[in-house]
Formats: C-alpha cells, sequence, structure tokens
C-alpha cells in the first residue's frame, strides 16, 4: 500500500454483473482510506492439489480451489463520530474497493471485493496509542482484480 495514495474505499451497491462500479457508484461510496489504520489480508489464495504418481519420487502438484485469505481493517475510533462503527455493522453487506496506485483514470489498478461484515470489536491496548476499532469481513464472492479505474466524470 501507497501512503498517501492508496485509496480503499466502502460502495452499498454495484449495479454490474461483473462488479466493477461506475465513477457515480464511486463517488457516492465512503472513502475510509484517512480512518485506516491497519489493513491485512485483502488477496486470494490457492489450495494446491497433490498429483504424486509411481514413476517419480518428486510430488507434483496442480492449482485447486481459490480462496480468500482471511481479510480486516483496523479504524481509528473517532471520539464524537461512530459514523464507520454504524456503516460496517455485523453483517452489511457491500464493497470493498481499493485503488492501489490512487484514484488514476484507466489505471488497472483497482480491486473489488464483495464483502459482508463478519465483526467489528474494539482493540484493547494498556499502551500509549490512539483508540482503534478491528472490522472483519467475509468475502462473499470472487473478487474482481486488476480492473480499469473509471473515467472522472466530465466537469
Amino acid at each position: 500500500m501507497r501512503r498517501g495514495v492508496t485509496k480503499i474505499l466502502y460502495l452499498e451497491t454495484i449495479a454490474a454483473a461483473t462488479n466493477i462500479p461506475v465513477r457515480t457508484e464511486i463517488t457516492a461510496g465512503t472513502d475510509l482510506s484517512k480512518q485506516v489504520a491497519d489493513i491485512e489480508g485483502w488477496s486470494l489464495e490457492n489450495s494446491p492439489i497433490e498429483t504424486p504418481d509411481l514413476g517419480n519420487r518428486f510430488a507434483t502438484s496442480i492449482p485447486g480451489e481459490d480462496k480468500a485469505a482471511n481479510s480486516s481493517l483496523t479504524f481509528y475510533e473517532d471520539l464524537v463520530s461512530d459514523a464507520i462503527e454504524k456503516l460496517l455493522s455485523k453483517d452489511t453487506t457491500g464493497y470493498i474497493v481499493i485503488l492501489r496506485k490512487g484514484d488514476v483514470p484507466a489505471s488497472p489498478s483497482m480491486d473489488i471485493f464483495p464483502v459482508r461484515v463478519g465483526s467489528r470489536a474494539p482493540s484493547y491496548s494498556t499502551g500509549t496509542e490512539p483508540a482503534k476499532f478491528k472490522v472483519s469481513f467475509s468475502i462473499s464472492d470472487l473478487p474482481t482484480l486488476d480492473a480499469a479505474v473509471p473515467a472522472a466524470a466530465a466537469g
């Protein structure tokens, strides 16, 4: 992730069956970037299937099923507002959109994850650090990776 460049958005809906948002959907989304303290997961993993044979001592393998890594976002807790806590409450469904190289139209650097909030809990600490809370997500469908960022609205 690139500090000050990468954007993390939450979109309630995406109309296209491809799960690729249009510019109006991105604009209507919630930019979470400035509140994110930590990010975990947000990648696909493959579970290879071993294919040993009697003619070789080397155990070969083939690609197996894909699965999403356990994914979460840790946020700084706001002393006054609980907007993010309300937006990302347990069982909420939507999309986490990560613009890895920022909001650069036509850049093939947009990842879209259909999600359901599994849990939201405070991150307790006795150390000298800001208050935080962690939101864990289940990736509910195949993510769309490396999509092109839609063109900016004509103005």
